[in-house]
């Protein structure tokens, strides 16, 4: 197998961003479409995924499990829920398969679970896709480390559309972790999810989030470092599903082949 020309097959291939996914692939010519997976016992089983994502015909049938083309790909990219995320896990790791995957809302416990399989399993695990998030996150160590020790507050306000069941974002809490980490804070002692009443003056250390879902924004992320007399602003928009699926291809791509263990974007664009 070509590193280069990875048979990449994708969960939720019914779902936004599993439509999504199918678009990116078809448009990758270093990449293969291998197959898509729906619910168990979907009615949309032996469908077209080309016709799910609105792209015609493809030749590619979409199956309501794994097993069934367990020997038709060599990278699996999940954006689904945590559950569904682990037990896909679990069967690439019994079989010799990649995977990469953008699920968020991960419990710790969830995340052991996950890092418990990286001695058998080559993953490329991101709350976010994008090469510019991943980018932006470089400049937010650089800025925290300027800044962050010197008077300036720091808060970070992440948008989201309707539908999104996990809040705070996974990539604003991945942003909130590369801040704290700069400073040498943690964040579960020094993140302030929740500011309702009398709360008290800000403390000087803590790293505030704020949350809004609303209508179809695709994503936005904004960390402000605030002292008296300035604003500095370093944001994110993305305006479409594609910029994540471009990225996960990518990751897709990079990662067939590796030798097994979890890495992350910041590997992919080999930016450390």
């Amino acid at each position: 197998m070509s590193r280069t020309a990875p048979r990449i097959a994708i969960v939720g291939v019914a779902g936004r961003m599993g439509r999504t996914l199918v678009n990116a692939v078809e448009q990758e010519p270093d990449a293969a479409l291998a197959g898509g997976i729906v619910e168990p016992g979907s009615t949309l089983a032996g469908t077209d995924i080309g016709e799910l994502a609105g792209v015609g015909r493809l030749g590619v049938q979409a199956v309501d499990s794994l097993a069934a083309i367990v020997d038709d790909f060599d990278v699996l990219i999940d954006f689904t829920t945590p559950q569904v995320t682990l037990g896909n896990l679990a069967f690439c790791a019994e079989h010799g398969k990649a995977m990469v995957i953008g699920t968020t809302g991960l419990s710790d416990d969830e995340l052991a679970q996950l890092d418990g399989h990286a001695d058998r399993v080559p993953m490329v695990f991101a709350p976010n896709m994008s090469v510019g998030v991943n980018l932006t996150l470089k400049l937010l160590e650089t800025a925290a480390r300027a800044l962050g020790d010197e008077g300036y507050d720091i808060e970070v306000i992440e948008a989201h559309h309707r539908h999104k069941v996990d809040a705070p974002s996974g990539t604003a809490l991945r942003m909130g972790e590369v801040v704290a980490a700069a400073l040498d804070r943690n964040l579960k002692d020094h993140g302030v999810f929740e500011r309702v009443g009398q709360c008290g003056p800000r403390d000087a250390k803590e790293i505030g989030f704020a949350t809004v879902r609303a209508g179809d924004i695709v994503g936005e992320h904004t960390v402000m470092f605030a002292t008296e007399g300035e604003r500095i602003e370093i944001t994110h928009k993305a305006s479409s599903r594609m910029t994540f699926a471009k990225g996960a291809v990518r990751a897709a791509r990079w990662v067939a082949g590796r030798e097994a263990g979890c890495y992350g974007m910041a590997d992919v664009l080999n930016l450390d």
